[in-house]
């Protein structure tokens, strides 16, 4: 039981659910275009797989760069409790990444692109000499880029021109990535804010650090609240290609559900802090089931 609580903490277990609900929102709003008559199954699995392996490879490399901040912000994590060694951690990632791109060649130019991307921002997201997470421009550019952007357009047409022969991008595809583009701004700028003790000693320049918890905080659902209100009220006006009502609804009840949680948070507390932080990926997670759903009942 502790090697699969370690590996499942250095995997970062909040960011796998999204790799892994973002891809099968993907395949299945790619799948919705279809007649059913095939479902490529087998290209969903290894795809999902790849994007995994570049996923585990991200987080850990994160960690190995941030063993001694992360004794400080996140003493629970394998390499800064001491239950995983550095050794173990580099051939975690290596054979991560060795998995991923093996997988990424033989499945086309989309995933593959889709993996390079994602790699090449998140080495430097954390390795020297870039180490772009000390500037909070540019560490949030690389969470947008990667979730914001290439994962939702590229392999979104990986799954279309696999499934469908198409390489076309179509609105309801547009919508989410705007969508998921400011969540991901949104996610960038409230991981910090539990960590503005040991970011502040290793001086990682975060906005909350530079602007101060409360006012990210309170520019970040301001943020998010209004793009929930638009999506409430964009599919009813514009022909989007899937579901209205779904995406309505669905839009309805994530905005009610995003200010109760604001009513509990108690930024004077890191828990807090932490569980709402977390609360935001469960709404990251549930924009994707709501695409999907409405997709597939279109």
């Amino acid at each position: 039981m502790n090697l699969i609580k370690n590996f499942i903490r250095f995997s970062r277990l909040h960011t796998v659910i999204g790799t892994t609900l973002s891809i099968s929102a993907l395949y299945l709003l790619a799948l919705s275009f279809s007649d059913y008559s095939e479902w490529y199954f087998g290209t969903y699995l290894l795809s999902l797989l790849s994007c995994l392996g570049a996923n585990i490879y991200i987080v850990g490399l994160n960690q190995i760069t941030d063993v001694e901040i992360d004794r400080i912000n996140k003493p629970y994590l394998p390499l800064a409790s001491g239950a995983y060694s550095m050794q173990t951690g580099y051939i975690l990632i290596f054979a991560a990444v060795a998995i991923s791109l093996i997988i990424a060649f033989s499945l086309g130019r989309y995933l593959l692109w889709t993996v390079l991307l994602s790699l090449a921002l998140g080495t430097a997201y954390s390795l020297p000499p870039l180490r772009l997470k000390r500037f909070h421009f540019w560490a949030a550019f690389c969470i947008i880029a990667v979730r914001g952007l290439i994962v939702n357009l590229l392999l979104f047409l990986h799954f279309h021109s696999t499934i469908n022969g198409i390489s076309r991008v179509p609105t309801v595809i547009w919508l989410l990535t705007a969508t998921i583009f400011i969540y991901s701004i949104v996610i960038a700028w409230f991981k910090d804010i539990p960590d503005v003790e040991g970011d502040r000693r290793y001086e990682i320049n975060t906005l909350s650090i530079r602007m101060g918890a409360g006012r990210v905080f309170l520019a970040g659902n301001l943020i998010l609240s209004l793009t929930l209100l638009l999506l409430i009220i964009l599919p009813l006006q514009l022909d989007v290609g899937v579901n209205a009502e779904v995406l309505t609804i669905a839009h309805f009840l994530l905005l009610g559900l995003l200010w109760g949680a604001i009513r509990q948070v108690d930024l004077r507390r890191k828990s807090s802090i932490t569980f709402f932080y977390q609360f935001i990926w469960v709404l990251f997670f549930l924009e994707y089931i709501s695409f999907a759903l409405a997709g597939l009942s279109s």
